[in-house]
């Protein structure tokens, strides 16, 4: 445990002793701590002191758009732009980056993690699907433009008076930060929607009723299961709301944070595109009020959080390709022609210091910024004003390093770890014949969920708990990721812990610090959300 009396500041700071001191104890328990490190899908053996402490003493900031530059000079956007074409061509995007041609991809480093990427993405489909000017559209009049850029709102469409509000879609396993980004960029779900303007109409529920359990879209098989969305219910879901004449926003999820589960994005599209097609959100036209200006879009965005899953499952795939595996997970990327936008983070699968990651999308969905400062001199297109210029150059050191063939074999040893890891899981349930421990593992995920153990082993190995009601039985799981840091060793310490007899809570109570934290948070739905 940290003792925080060490690190109390005062006016006159602290002696070169005392600071030492402090410090020295924050390594020694970082340092425990990750060597126990199961919890959450963060790789803590990282290796970039000797290549980046020489940038330390520098103030590197990418403020503004990747591919322009700009006044600020001590940036880092060659090196991310280097990344950014390393991820397009890892997810089948049109390269290189070429403002001109509308198919070529365009994205950015995040300063924040996936929840930053979440925000932005659904914030460019809420202004695409509501008809906002589009960038493409000023041709590069954007690199000069000096003044500030109003918004172009849409005509309205005669006999269609929902064509410009956007209704969002995304399952029960959805991670919060998706939930936050609808609430505070105002998008309506299907939910609002429906019991606001729909009410008895709801065809999921034999009552009609818009009642809690279809807040979100339901998942494959309940809370119960694997953590897919049920894309049956999804399509008649999509299709009663298209039918209004609404276009639609779907979150997808490549990885789900507590269960792993990856959407299959393919069967997705194949489903819904007819529907697309069918009410006109295919190739629509959209017609402004200003010099008659108008251009054709579609009616939908699909955006596919890929927090862990969109980085590591492209090389479980080569490996699948090359023998080394049995399977390999559903397509995802912009191989798809319905997919609108990507996101990863970096600090899972690569492992970073800080929080960081990618979004990508395709030059044809970019929106005019709101503002073009001159004071920077790059248009203002990504979400954060500065930017953590460091990150591109750890993503970059880390691929610099490794080979494809090299993170093949991370990817297939980490399947493996998992693979021995639900094995041993199901073995200690003959240590504790009196209770179920609830072990289980979806398909090809780097995670295991298993009953909650006490609150000694969560602290020690840094556990992430969830509540899920299911079948009316309220169940406390944890679970662990085998990522690349994980050994066979840490398991195995970790399994040993478990045999023993009080190692695991029967009660009710939510795990250990957690308490408060979950009373505040009740407006938000609590089930498989796990940590960002």
């Amino acid at each position: 445990m940290i003792d925080e009396k060490l690190f109390k500041l005062s006016p006159e700071g602290l002696s070169l002793i005392d600071r030492k001191k402090a410090l020295d104890s924050y390594i020694g328990h970082v340092d425990c701590q990750s060597k126990h490190f199961l919890g959450y899908q963060n790789v803590q053996t990282l290796n970039y002191e000797e290549d980046i402490k020489g940038f330390l003493n520098f103030h590197i900031n990418n403020i503004g758009d990747p591919f322009v530059s700009g006044n600020y000079t001590p940036n880092s956007k060659a090196i991310e732009r280097a990344v950014l074409d390393y991820y397009a061509k890892l997810w089948n995007a049109k390269t290189p980056h070429d403002f001109k041609n509308p198919e070529s991809y365009w994205g950015y480093a995040l300063t924040m993690g996936s929840t930053e990427g979440n925000l932005y993405g659904i914030w460019n489909a809420r202004d695409y699907l509501a008809g906002k000017r589009l960038l493409i559209d000023n041709g590069n009049e954007y690199k000069t433009r000096k003044h500030r850029t109003k918004y172009i709102h849409a005509l309205p469409v005669e006999g269609n008076p929902n064509a410009y509000t956007p209704v969002a879609f995304f399952s029960e396993d959805t991670h919060y930060s998706i939930i936050k980004a609808m609430r505070v960029l105002q998008v309506p779900t299907f939910y609002d929607i429906g019991k606001k303007f729909y009410s008895g109409q709801n065809p999921l529920n034999s009552t009609g009723e818009w009642t809690k359990e279809f807040f979100e879209v339901p998942s494959l098989n309940g809370n119960g299961g694997p953590g897919a969305i049920d894309v049956e219910k999804l399509t008649i879901l999509v299709e009663f709301f298209a039918s209004k004449g609404y276009p639609i926003l779907l979150c997808c999820n490549y990885g789900t944070t507590f269960k792993g589960a990856y959407d299959d994005v393919k069967l997705i599209g194949e489903k819904l595109m007819p529907i697309f097609e069918k009410y006109g959100l295919v190739n629509r036209g959209v017609i402004y009020d200003e010099e008659g200006h108008s251009d054709v879009r579609n009616g939908y965005w699909i955006h596919v959080d890929g927090a862990l899953g969109a980085s590591y499952m492209p090389f479980l795939e080569m490996a699948y390709k090359q023998g080394k595996i049995d399977s390999c997970g559903p397509i995802f990327d912009f191989r798809l022609p319905f997919v609108n936008s990507i996101v990863t983070s970096g600090h899972k699968w690569i492992g970073t210091p800080w929080p960081c990651g990618i979004f990508m999308t395709k030059v044809k969905y970019q929106l005019v910024p709101p503002d073009a400062p001159e004071y920077i001199g790059s248009p203002d297109t990504t979400f954060a004003g500065s930017r953590n210029g460091l990150s591109p150059v750890l993503i970059w050191d880390f691929l610099a390093q490794n080979s494809y063939e090299t993170l093949i074999n991370r990817a297939v040893r980490c399947e493996n770890l998992a693979d021995y890891a639900e094995e041993q899981l199901k073995i200690i349930q003959e240590y504790h014949p009196e209770i179920d421990l609830f072990v289980e593992r979806t398909p090809l995920a780097l995670t295991v969920r298993f009953r909650k153990p006490n609150d000694k082993i969560v602290y020690k190995h840094s556990l992430s708990c969830e509540t899920l009601l299911i079948n009316d039985e309220e169940r406390h799981y944890a679970h662990i990721f085998t990522m690349d840091s994980v050994t066979k060793e840490v398991i195995d310490e970790f399994i040993s812990e478990l045999k023993q007899p009080d190692a695991f809570d029967t009660g009710e109570k939510p795990a250990k610090g957690l308490k408060g934290v979950l009373q505040k948070a009740v407006f938000l739905s609590e089930r498989g959300r796990g940590w960002r």
